[in-house]
């Protein structure tokens, strides 16, 4: 008879260690998706014949094993012809700033000096030096760890305002822990670097490396189309899926083993699932909410994690000279006086997500909490909003240039490291006592993971429980290495 094993969400995670455990005939995995759609935070929103990204998702990894996994799902355009794709894309990010355009991440380029201009430049220049030789010890948050790689000035310039717009809170507020999984390397000298890289690159066609930093893999139909691929791979092969289905509650045994969830589908009553093993990528504050006797002080701090939410205004809008120009993937507004915090234009990630390929599909994304008043704003009004930050952009001249518009709401989408997760540590050791429970993904580990990592994690859970590794605890170390950054 199979082991069961129950896994508490279809997102990236979730859906790979269900792929990993249906390839052995031991086990049988059990998903539970609380959503209509499978994919988490990186499903597709289809509009009206349109298709949208809710974050934008590139397909980049250092590690084998994922890559691997994403060609036998979607192989790449240039291997087969099909709908069912990968394509290869240019990744080009930029940030807008006092009406002109920077490279993402910042870099020293003759368009970036020549946009500062010489009297900030040797403000920057000045500050960087003193950061070298006089830098900030200890770091005691993510202000301290951004001055120290790029100087004071060129942090107030580009990081401080928009860090405060993403999170909600100021960069003194946010440990330094922040900086050290999602910056890492990066710094001005890193930067030369890279530029230094790429000229020789270009000059000896040997000596050229691929950057994954610079092109990237994406599905045709956006990401929504791998996982919808992966999901129906894990069904073929045996695994269940239950969609618009919760898990309310577990019991336990003698030894802390979970033995059964219990579910709840719609209006439906509660029911009972046996399980051997649970993958849970459910938030940790829903997590204690369901495991019997959790002590108060646990859940106190959990309840308190903090996450930041956001919403996406999807505009369909006429292409003007300016914006045909646009080759960007996103756009980062460091624009003080607008609300907007990037602007994704879907055209350029990929031209299947646009019905009308004489229309640019916009995605313009803006960072809230879920129980402030933007986020209870009506659409009408968010609408509004997004049709006049694109005025004052330059992007369209009058409403008569939105063709439509839809408003998509996504909590929980970035999980942050402020309030009470200096404490999380606590809840870690505590979760050691359950010794058949895994957590995986973003939410699952509240952990800023970029999806690849996300993924690795469920692909070591998936290991534990087939007994191929033994070390449960590496589970909370595998991106705390230079590895497993997005850069190669």
């Amino acid at each position: 008879m199979k082991q069961q094993v129950g896994i508490i969400g279809a997102g990236p995670a979730g859906l790979t260690a269900a792929y990993e455990l249906v390839q052995d005939d031991r086990f049988q995995p059990v998903l539970f998706e609380s959503d209509v759609q499978v994919g988490g935070i990186s499903k597709t929103i289809h509009y009206h014949g349109n298709r949208m990204d809710l974050g934008g998702h590139r397909f980049f990894t250092k590690v084998d094993r994922v890559s691997t996994l994403w060609e036998k799902i979607l192989p790449l355009a240039t291997a087969v012809q099909s709908e069912k794709v990968m394509l290869q894309r240019h990744r080009l990010s930029r940030i807008l700033f006092g009406g002109d355009y920077y490279d993402y991440p910042v870099s020293p380029t003759v368009a970036t000096l020549k946009n500062l201009g010489m009297r900030r430049l040797s403000k920057i220049a000045i500050a960087y030096m003193r950061a070298v030789w006089q830098p900030i010890q200890p770091e005691k948050n993510l202000e301290d760890f951004l001055i120290n790689r790029f100087g004071r000035e060129l942090y107030q310039t580009f990081f401080e305002k928009y860090t405060e717009k993403v999170w909600g809170v100021p960069c003194c507020d946010i440990p330094n822990n922040w900086g050290q999984q999602r910056v890492k390397g990066l710094s001005i000298a890193k930067a030369l670097q890279h530029i230094l890289k790429k000229y020789l690159n270009s000059a000896t066609p040997n000596m050229t490396e691929t950057s994954l930093i610079e092109s990237f893999h994406y599905p045709k139909y956006g990401p929504g189309q791998f996982w919808d691929e992966a999901a129906a791979k894990v069904i073929s092969l045996g695994g269940q899926l239950h969609t618009e289905t919760k898990v309310v509650g577990l019991s336990l045994d003698s030894e802390n083993r979970i033995t059964e969830l219990k579910i709840q589908q719609g209006d439906k009553g509660i029911r009972s699932c046996s399980v051997d093993a649970v993958i849970s990528s459910m938030p940790i504050k829903d997590l204690v909410d369901i495991i019997p006797n959790v002590p108060k002080s646990i859940r106190t701090i959990a309840h308190k994690l903090p996450y930041r939410d956001f919403i996406t205004i999807g505009m369909l809008i006429a292409k003007n000279e300016k914006l045909k120009q646009l080759q960007d993937n996103w756009i980062y507004i460091q624009e003080p006086h607008l609300r907007a915090g990037r602007i994704q234009i879907f055209n350029n990630w990929s031209p299947a997500l646009v019905a009308d390929p004489t229309k640019l599909w916009l995605g313009l994304e803006y960072f809230c909490q879920d129980t402030d008043s933007f986020w209870n704003s009506s659409n009408e009004k968010l609408v509004k909003l997004a049709e006049s930050e694109l005025k004052q952009m330059g992007y369209i001249e009058s409403d008569a240039d939105v063709f439509d518009a839809t408003v998509i709401r996504v909590p929980k989408a970035y999980p942050a490291y402020f309030g009470s997760y200096e404490k999380f540590p606590e809840v870690q050791e505590y979760f050691k006592q359950y010794p058949n429970l895994y957590l995986v993904g973003r939410n699952g580990m509240h952990r800023y993971n970029n999806m690849d990592h996300s993924m690795l994690t469920a692909m070591y859970a998936a290991d534990l429980i087939k007994g191929m590794v033994a070390d449960k605890a590496k589970l909370w170390e595998l991106n705390t290495e230079q590895e497993y950054h997005e850069s190669k």
